[in-house]
């Protein structure tokens, strides 16, 4: 599931966001791969269940650190190496030192005047929201399981009640800087975390809701048509609704597809998610993520905007195939060896 959001991300910002812009805009795709910049809030859902899923209680908190940092690091600090040659040598991207630092140490997300908007790495401005989470998870997780799985479910309902009206006053009353600052902030996000922490303990206190992955798909899919041409099919005042009610909807729909997958497998059934190649693909996918748009910039560089008809596909595909096989480079030899090697690195007093 990872790779199929990292590749909606990619599928959009490859397209563009406009008619004119996208260095392969495919019409056949445009403008419903736009709401592949949602895979960043699935990202987040995502993230919130697995560690809630995963979680063991009794693991000190310094040892979990250790491990998260292990794992996002050293593949984002070598993904930045060519990331600084395509955009800021060759490309000229205008950015300072302090902005480049933050986005190394992947805490860019909390000042609103780096420069670029995303600087370093700019898909890595993520890994900083989820920094964020990581940070909170051990000091949240064992009060969360003290409570009753009504009182998370209502918590995380007022979460996301307040990640849609901070969106509405951002909207009214900011820029749209400042409000693009705003809603990649980490405690923004914090609502979508949430979401998929509260399902992952209700699944594992053996709450079941019968959900068909088929069914969410298609109320997806025709929420996405909706929302894609909102204005056209919609009076003003949903139009801005819509707007900003986009990502509450999204980790809503995420976590309902999460749990609809993680019970097909708990009930031994197991589907195409489930094959060898799509394990491998979801291996690879955090190097995906952060290499594609290092490539796009490149291929765009250097090749100029292809013509925007949906011969784009091809070169779309291709760059997909790319990037899958430099994500696949990545991963093997990088992030995988050096995840192995800080974990037996780990301090005495933490392995304790």
């Amino acid at each position: 599931m990872r790779f199929v959001a990292a590749l909606a991300v990619f599928v959009h910002h490859t397209t563009g966001l406009a008619r004119s812009t996208g260095f392969a805009h495919a019409p056949v795709l445009f403008p419903y791969s736009t709401m592949g910049v949602n895979g960043v809030g699935f990202f987040f859902v995502l993230s919130g269940f697995l560690l809630a899923w995963g979680h063991r209680p009794g693991t000190p908190r310094g040892l979990f650190y250790w491990r998260r940092a292990g794992r996002i690091w050293p593949a984002h600090l070598v993904a930045t190496i060519p990331c600084v040659w395509v955009f800021y040598v060759w490309g000229g991207v205008p950015t300072d030192t302090f902005s480049f630092v933050t986005s190394l140490l992947l805490v860019q997300t909390w000042f609103p005047g780096v420069v670029p908007m995303l600087p370093g790495n700019g898909v890595a401005w993520t890994l900083s929201v989820e920094v964020f989470f990581y940070f909170l998870f051990p000091w949240v997780i064992g009060p969360a399981l003290r409570l009753r799985t009504r009182t998370l479910a209502l918590l995380a309902a007022a979460g996301l009640a307040a990640m849609w009206a901070v969106n509405w006053w951002a909207a009214e009353h900011l820029s749209p800087f400042a409000r693009e600052w705003v809603m990649r902030h980490p405690v923004t996000r914090l609502p979508e975390f949430a979401v998929g922490l509260v399902c992952a303990i209700a699944l594992r206190r053996g709450h079941r809701i019968t959900l068909r992955p088929a069914a969410l798909l298609a109320c997806f899919a025709a929420y996405t048509a909706v929302y894609v041409h909102r204005a056209a099919w919609l009076a003003p005042v949903l139009v801005r609704q819509l707007e900003w009610t986009v990502r509450p909807f999204v980790a809503v729909f995420s976590a309902l597809l999460i749990l609809a997958y993680a019970r097909r497998e708990l009930a031994g059934r197991r589907g195409a998610l489930c094959s060898r190649p799509m394990v491998l693909l979801g291996a690879w996918s955090y190097a995906f993520y952060l290499l594609h748009q290092t490539l796009n910039r490149f291929v765009g560089d250097t090749w100029g905007r292809f013509r925007p008809d949906d011969s784009a596909l091809f070169v779309l595909t291709g760059l997909a195939v790319a990037v899958t096989a430099l994500s696949w480079a990545l991963f093997t030899y990088v992030e995988e060896p050096a995840r192995k090697w800080w974990t037996r690195h780990t301090p005495r007093r933490l392995a304790r």
